[in-house]
């Protein structure tokens, strides 16, 4: 590789629920890297944690399908290194190899991607990356933490009960409903992409609600149903972050769920940018932003809530790594900013 460019480490797939949209959003984001100015080093994190990293072109397969997509079985596997002289990628195996590695970019979805876990690989072994640290990654993951320091700020959020797995046996359904009525989201308190989240409307769906959540980590959230319109807002920057105009989000399933998200192509309809009135719109980014900046986000993120009847804007959860896959809405809503994203990234 030419070392008048960057090297670009494009970390992608991971352990969490979420590999296969981390694959769709990674040949996106790889796509759309001027090869004039960097080279992309393509590296794969197989479902069983192994790194791979590729040489070719061949790394990611069926890469516009969520149904068939996957990681190609080729590559050679790697771990990191750092010494006094370079850091980047060592070949375990063979002549081990080195790849000097400039900068990491993640597009790791969930778990051990957006948790802080990959970050402290990086920092560990002295390689600049892309997006939020270690301790921002982790606080934005858990949404329980997330909306306690949002609340504590005097921000809007919408009512939420946190519940930890050992608690499990004593969660009773009337007691949430005296918290939040009898509408209400039972959701992973650590996963995205709607992983895990179940709308619950009756006492014989709550249960089987709560398991399935339990089945992706040890925290569970119930949170408070709003009425409104869903809102997502795309941020990036550092100190002074820079919000876009705000988009709309219409479901055509009950909610925006995995499948609306990922598997249906008539999932939802979106109007980017949203026809709201300036103010309105206005109020939205500088709350985004607010957001954003409680929780020590830096690079780029997502924050998404929900505008109600009487046009006040409820916060809902943030994407510290957001999907870039052909129907996401950070890339989407970025495009009507300056965000100057490249015209061959497929929005």
């Amino acid at each position: 590789m030419s070392q008048s460019k960057l090297n670009v480490a494009v970390i992608f797939g991971g352990r969490s629920a979420e590999h296969e949209v981390s694959l769709l959003s990674a040949a996106n984001v790889m796509a759309a890297i001027p090869s004039r100015r960097y080279s992309v080093i393509p590296v794969g994190i197989r479902k069983d944690g192994s790194f791979v990293q590729y040489r070719g072109t061949d790394r990611i397969l069926n890469a516009t399908d969520a149904r068939k997509v996957r990681l190609s079985s080729g590559g050679k596997s790697v771990t990191l290194f750092s010494d006094a002289r370079s850091r980047g990628l060592v070949t375990i195996v063979g002549s081990r190899t080195r790849t000097r590695v400039d900068v990491a970019f993640p597009v790791l979805h969930g778990t051990d991607g957006e948790d802080g876990s990959i970050q402290g690989v990086f920092r560990l072994a002295g390689i600049p990356f892309v997006g939020a640290g270690v301790e921002a990654s982790a606080i934005g993951m858990d949404k329980d933490v997330t909306k306690r320091l949002w609340r504590d700020a005097g921000l809007p959020t919408a009512d939420f009960v946190a519940f930890h797995s050992k608690d499990r046996e004593a969660i009773r359904y009337r007691d949430v409903v005296r918290r939040l009525g009898t509408r209400f989201f039972v959701k992973p308190a650590s996963a995205g992409s709607s992983v895990g989240v179940h709308k619950v409307v009756g006492e014989k769906t709550f249960s089987s609600a709560l398991d399935d959540a339990f089945a992706y980590g040890e925290k569970v959230l119930c949170e408070k149903m709003v009425k409104g319109i869903e809102i997502e807002c795309s941020i990036l920057g550092n100190e002074k972050p820079e919000a876009s105009l705000p988009g709309i989000v219409r479901p055509t399933h009950d909610f925006y769920s995995y499948e609306a998200k990922y598997i249906d192509e008539c999932g939802a309809d979106f109007e980017i940018p949203a026809k709201l009135p300036s103010a309105v719109a206005n109020k939205i980014r500088s709350i985004a932003c607010d957001a954003y900046c409680v929780l020590g986000l830096e690079g780029m993120a997502r924050v998404d809530g929900f505008l109600t009847v009487d046009q006040s804007f409820v916060l809902n959860e943030v994407n510290t790594i957001p999907g870039f896959t052909a129907i996401s809405m950070y890339p989407k809503c970025g495009k009507q900013a300056a965000f100057r994203f490249p015209s061959s990234l497929t929005v």
